[in-house]
């Protein structure tokens, strides 16, 4: 096991990885940069390192100064956490360069899957069902036009190297994609430096399914059910819960044995995602996140398995701690995204916290870096916490999670508390009725 380990990371995600160590014996090293100095995992790791000024590419996307502060500080493996670093396939490959172990899968798949072109054809081989679209790329206008004739209208322009919604153009006709594909190509290039794009049909009312993955180096591998994030905004997520409402127990076994299969042929280790959408009892990969998620803690909360002690005991070498039989689902779990932003206009709300009172109980959780005179800086995304409520059933978790909102303090910024407490008591989000789209109707 390590002795050190360096958390590539901040916020929530830095504290909760600084956590999981502090709960395995192991030491803590916290990168941050000038603005965080004053940051909660700052002041509670073992060791610190300011690696830069506040801009991200100058401190946590820096990443020769990340690998010099594990050298300097004598750490064993890196964290990456989400977001920042934590899917570059060249940062894995420098931690490794500097026989530093990453905490995470191989650079090979981090670069398959970070690919949506490659990471379809990787899924498909390996027998999971995928959303009909082009076959790889599409490289002009009349690739792209002859591509969705065969896919049938409605189709979706992606981007191969992205993500949050970002390169992304619908298209209900041969017009409307004429016009989309070379702005998705350019805003391709402008936020990934990359301008590759490819065709999916647009699917009208599909449901965002993932199923979580834990996969070890000795070839087991394991799922831990799926999780529904359809609630989501500008194709970011907001609220997330699991298990996911609908789904009967033989498709919840269907596609947790795909996975796991799937998985294992393409020799995967670590933590992972795989995402799909749902629609009409078929599921359809899009694509799989290669680290932690935001939302882990809804399957942590029903299944009382440690995600980031399991991936951090991957990382070491060490097998998987307890079998697929072992894996048993509890109840229900919800988590809030807590962003500071107006619940309204969704401007971001940088600035210091007054008051802080997290709520109590049986079955509520708060992963937060907030505390009473922090300033929220500026410069990075805004989720502020993560509320995580969970319930015997469904419908306790929601009355609980209502309670917990309404306990919820968070003064001097504008947060999101408002959006959560009038989701918690809509007819649609109370039934389980809803798809990816329903977020973005409700809050015009």
């Amino acid at each position: 096991m390590f002795d050190k380990v360096l958390i590539a990371n901040r916020g929530e995600i830095a504290l909760r990885i600084h956590r999981a160590c502090k709960d395995m014996g192991i030491s803590t090293v916290a990168v941050h940069s000038t603005a965080d100095s004053n940051a909660m995992h700052v002041r509670l790791a073992d060791e610190t390192v300011c690696i830069g000024p506040p801009a991200a590419v100058q401190s946590y996307l820096n990443a020769p100064a990340i690998i010099s502060a594990a050298i300097v500080s004598g750490a064993d493996a890196i964290h990456p956490g989400y977001g920042f670093l934590s899917e570059n396939s060249q940062f894995a490959q420098m931690i490794e360069a500097h026989n530093l172990a990453f905490i995470g899968p191989s650079a090979e798949h981090i670069s398959i899957m970070g690919d949506k072109v490659s990471a379809k054809k990787a899924v498909q081989d390996a027998g999971i069902p995928v959303v009909p679209g082009s076959d790889g790329a599409v490289e002009s206008v009349e690739d792209g036009l002859a591509a969705a004739q065969q896919i049938g209208y409605p189709v979706i322009v992606k981007a191969s190297g992205g993500g949050g919604g970002k390169g992304m153009k619908i298209a209900y006709t041969a017009e409307e994609l004429r016009a989309a594909i070379p702005i998705a190509k350019s805003e391709a290039a402008v936020n990934f430096g990359n301008d590759v794009i490819y065709l999916e049909k647009y699917l009208q009312k599909p449901r965002h399914i993932e199923v979580q993955i834990l996969a070890d180096k000795f070839g087991s591998v394991v799922h831990l059910n799926e999780r529904d994030c359809s609630l989501q905004r500008k194709h970011q997520k907001v609220l997330e819960e699991a298990p996911a409402p609908g789904l009967s127990e033989a498709e919840r076994a269907r596609i947790g044995k795909l996975c796991c299969d799937a998985v294992a042929k393409i020799g995967y280790h670590n933590a992972g995602t795989l995402e799909f959408l749902y629609e009409g009892g078929e599921f359809y990969f899009i694509e799989m996140n290669t680290r932690i998620q935001v939302e882990h803690p809804v399957t942590e909360m029903i299944c009382g398995i440690d995600l980031v002690r399991e991936s951090i005991r991957i990382a070491a070498g060490e097998a998987i701690s307890f079998k697929q039989k072992n894996v048993r689902v509890n109840g229900h779990a919800i988590e809030c995204r807590i962003c500071a932003e107006h619940p309204e206009t969704f401007v971001p709300s940088p600035g210091q916290i007054k008051s802080f009172h997290v709520p109590g109980g049986i079955g509520v959780r708060m992963d937060s870096a907030l505390y009473a005179g922090y300033d929220v800086p500026p410069y990075y995304d805004s989720l502020a916490a993560k509320l995580i409520v969970h319930g015997s059933t469904r419908e306790e978790c929601l009355s609980r999670l209502r309670r917990a909102l309404s306990e919820l303090v968070i003064d001097g910024i504008d947060t999101t508390i408002p959006l959560h407490q009038a989701l918690v008591e809509n007819a649609d989000i109370i039934a389980g009725e809803y798809d990816i789209h329903w977020l973005e109707k409700f809050v015009a």
